[in-house]
């Protein structure tokens, strides 16, 4: 039977599922695009990574190497504009996803600035600072990509890893930010305050990401993390990080070290790179996956309903012979007992749906709170930044020691901050 000749409740039950379908295969494209951004974001950060190596010390190698790794951004960034062009932007869906297309419109205005930037590193034009920060900037809206899209992802266990894989990824950059804080320390012979202080900070920021993520993976994401702490790069950077904070302008270190830092750091970066990967794989399968136990599920929902509509009407045509004086006390029999069944069929449908829905919602809720979380620590950052004339490192300082000083969370701290 179509599903326009059903019983009204009937058609609306469809559409619902219908509804939910038509929001994974929406999420599955977002998730694509989240795969696409992780790669961009990866080469972004190996470019970045060179591109420091190449301002503190411009020769021919560095600057070939740095070639190399800008091509290989630039294959990667048209697959990832690509995707954005892809998106309907009428689509009555599209109403719900208005941060997300500000923050792509964020990244798309910052991968126009990207050729002019590249140039400037080539001819020496800008410190390495400042090319860091530029392109720190543009892979920080990137990030915030992936961050909205496991915002309004609608199904749990997606949300799940997307929450694991946004943590990850801004772990890692966090890392590839340390990576270059490391290279101008040891560049220089000593860490001063502001370099010490925002290595403590990037370290700080990296284990809560970490721990968010350990939090959301799956099994298998969690044992090749274990694996990747195991390594003896993990080991090496620990020790140049005490090393880092001991340098002062009276106890110098060989800039050498500089070398061995950017390629211990890389080492972890390209490690975590694996990892990423394994998530995004993840992610895709789990994206097919939902979609098509809901296609399996949306058809046997339409057979079972057209069934019921069916005997619904075949119980209607039958209702005068039924009610006729000369009908059996069988006939009559089956009549009282068909019609509460269909309605507790339909009903049971109905409260089978509103119950998955409520637990769907719950576990959305669970799997969000931590985005939540992050949302209102960035604010209180924000905010002490802003009435203390506080740089972030300083901010998060402050957020953190107050937290271990009243044993409390971060993200209650946070809170407390926010309401005055």
């Amino acid at each position: 039977m179509p599903d326009r000749h059903m019983p009204p409740a009937l058609r609306f039950m469809l559409a619902a599922r219908r509804m939910e379908l038509g929001g994974l295969e929406g999420l599955a494209f977002t998730c694509e695009l989240v795969t696409q951004i992780s790669q961009l974001v990866h080469a972004l950060q190996r470019e970045r990574g060179y591109s420091n190596l190449y301002l503190g010390n411009p020769d021919q190698v560095h600057l070939g190497q740095l070639e190399r790794l800008s091509d290989e951004a630039l294959a990667v960034e048209r697959s990832v504009r690509a995707r954005f062009e892809a998106m309907d932007l009428e689509a009555s869906s599209a109403v719900d996803r208005a941060r997300l297309f500000n923050r792509i419109a964020y990244v798309l205005h910052g991968l126009e600035e990207l050729p002019r930037l590249r140039r400037r590193i080539r001819e020496r034009l800008i410190p390495a600072l400042d090319a860091t920060a530029a392109l720190t900037r543009l892979i920080g809206g990137l990030l915030a990509v992936v961050f909205e899209a496991a915002d309004t992802a609608a199904d749990p266990a997606i949300t799940r890893l997307l929450v694991a894989m946004f943590n990850f990824m801004q772990g890692k950059e966090l890392s590839g930010q340390e990576r270059a804080t490391g290279v101008a320390g040891f560049t220089a012979g000593y860490f001063d305050d502001a370099l010490r202080q925002r290595m403590e900070h990037l370290g700080h920021a990296q284990e809560r990401c970490f721990e968010t993520f350990t939090e959301f993976a799956n099994a298998e994401a969690l044992a090749l993390w274990q694996a990747l702490l195991a390594q003896e790069c993990t080991a090496q950077i620990e020790r140049l990080r005490v090393l880092a904070a001991r340098t002062h302008t009276q106890a110098r270190v060989d800039a050498g070290l500089s070398e061995l830092w950017f390629e211990v750091t890389t080492q972890r970066i390209d490690a975590m790179k694996t990892l990423e990967v394994h998530l995004a794989g993840s992610l895709l399968v789990a994206c097919q996956r939902s979609i098509q136990a809901a296609r399996t599920d949306l058809e046997n929902h339409r057979l079972l309903l057209g069934r019921l509509a069916s005997l619904e009407t075949s119980n209607e045509a039958e209702q005068p012979r039924l009610f006729n004086i000369q009908a059996s006390d069988l006939d009559s029999n089956l009549s009282e007992a068909l019609a509460p069944h269909l309605g507790r069929s339909v009903l049971d449908l109905l409260h089978a749906q509103t119950q998955r829905l409520a637990t769907v919602n719950d576990e959305l809720e669970q799997a969000r709170q931590a985005l939540n979380d992050r949302k209102v620590v960035e604010r209180a950052k924000k905010w002490l930044m802003d009435s203390h004339q506080l740089s972030e490192p300083e901010a998060y300082a402050r957020l953190r020691q107050a937290a271990m000083d009243r044993g409390q969370k971060l993200v209650e701290v946070a809170q407390q901050v926010l309401q005055g």
